[in-house]
């Protein structure tokens, strides 16, 4: 994991809300007093349309950070995610005449589906383009909602492209997924939630993108007067914020690659980053590893099924507990993944535990070899899941078999007690 900016020790944290955080800016930025009051009429305008999601106290986490840690359940939000907030807000406060236009928004799935059904909600026809390879559930979750889907390019900001052309075409209003005032207040409405259901909460982990909820929930906070910090997670292999927050202005990323589809934003909104550059405490990253461990825990131990994205908050906390000051908070922030990606990422998540291992060893090609060989592993109680023999091959002597074979462990010190055993016994092993 590592954090933007310099040293973000527990002993030398970022803390950028110094003086009266009421104030505006010095430079003219975002005024928070002005921020808060927008976000409670959000509130207001939500009501009985998104749903108070339910704070879950996490014991597991708890052990590990060393003090009180919940998760805040947006993945049981409508839709499955936080985006229905700022989605309704921001076309529950069009004109009549707009809403008549349509509305068009872009992307690869959970504001999709925010849009989608906010459009239903407030009787407005909506059309969204997905990038090529969005995951079909949010795809036909889109269409159900009853939005016109359309695809284009291989990235959100692509489908972005498409989706602003659509709207100087024909009139529609552009929803934009995080750059705008009003989503920032629909979002801001999880942060008013969080210190309803934990008043005394010290600091508050939200993944992020293009950096709405993040921004919304720091605004809320700040405004409230709260003294928690506020913590922006992303994944690694999709973190603009860092070497933006950097540079003092959001900068775009050259290069995207993450399962974490949800928060793959190549660049920050200026709407939001102006106000995470000075109400949040700092953006860190997350590893691949981290997300698939961190969303298998909250399907074993927490029995909750989050997307890659909405798992970030929590492989923050895994990573480095002691970072953060508890009682903590972490968002999940939806719960919207795709069944094949849930197989791959379930998977991925078991070989970063040590539960899963894949390796080659070379036996005897002779009667009793295979059987000897699995029963040595019988011995140390590690379940084979699947054989493969292979009996030519670049650097295979005659005589010899490769056997790729996949196992199911316990844990690492499972797996390195199944190592010794193998090597002590004479075979050759070699990882696949």
């Amino acid at each position: 994991m590592t954090a933007a900016g310099p040293d973000n020790s527990p002993g030398n944290r970022p803390d950028n809300r110094s003086g009266d955080s009421r104030d505006p800016a010095p430079d003219g930025g975002p005024d928070l007093g002005a921020l808060l009051a927008d976000i409670e009429d959000a509130e207001r305008t939500l009501r009985g349309v998104a749903r108070t999601t339910p704070m879950e106290a996490s014991r597991w986490l708890a052990d590990r950070v060393g003090g009180p840690v919940h998760l805040k359940c947006e993945n049981l939000q409508r839709a499955g995610s936080f985006k229905i907030r700022g989605a309704y807000v921001r076309i529950s406060r069009l004109s009549q005449e707009e809403r008549a236009r349509g509305v068009v928004a872009a992307s690869a799935g959970n504001h999709a589906q925010g849009v989608a059904l906010a459009a239903r909600l407030l009787d407005t026809r909506a059309t969204v383009f997905m990038p090529v390879g969005a995951p079909i559930p949010k795809e036909e979750a889109t269409r159900s909602y009853g939005a016109d889907v359309r695809f284009h390019g291989h990235t959100i900001d692509e489908a972005l492209v498409a989706a602003r052309q659509y709207a100087q075409e024909t009139g529609a209003v552009f929803i934009h997924p995080f750059d705008h005032a009003d989503i920032l207040a629909g979002q801001g409405t999880l942060g008013l939630e969080i210190l309803e259901q934990c008043p005394d909460v010290a600091t508050v982990l939200v993944s992020t993108g293009g950096g709405g909820l993040v921004a919304g929930v720091a605004a809320a906070l700040a405004g409230r007067g709260s003294k928690a910090r506020v913590v922006g997670v992303q994944a690694a292999g999709a973190a603009a914020y860092p070497p933006s927050l950097a540079a003092g202005r959001p900068v775009p990323v050259e290069r995207m690659q993450t399962m974490a589809d949800g928060i793959a934003v190549g660049c920050p909104g200026g709407v939001p980053f102006e106000v995470v550059r000075r109400w949040v405490a700092g953006v860190i990253t997350v590893s691949e590893e981290s997300l698939s461990r961190s969303l298998l825990l909250l399907l074993e131990r927490g029995k909750l099924l989050v997307e890659p994205a909405g798992a970030a908050a929590v492989a923050a906390a895994l990573d480095a507990p002691g970072a953060f000051e508890p009682p903590v908070v972490a968002v999940l922030s939806g719960g919207n993944i795709d069944p094949l990606l849930l197989m791959r990422v379930l998977r991925h998540g078991m070989i970063a535990a040590g539960r899963y291992m894949s390796l080659r060893v070379c036996v005897p090609d002779q009667p009793g070899g295979l059987a000897a060989l699995l029963s040595k592993l019988a011995e140390v109680d590690a379940n084979v899941l699947d054989v493969v023999h292979q009996r030519t091959g670049a650097g295979l002597h005659l005589g010899d078999v490769d056997v790729a074979l996949q196992l199911e462990t316990r844990g690492k010190q499972h797996r390195e007690e199944i190592l010794h055993r193998l090597r002590s016994a004479g075979y050759t092993v070699n990882f696949s």
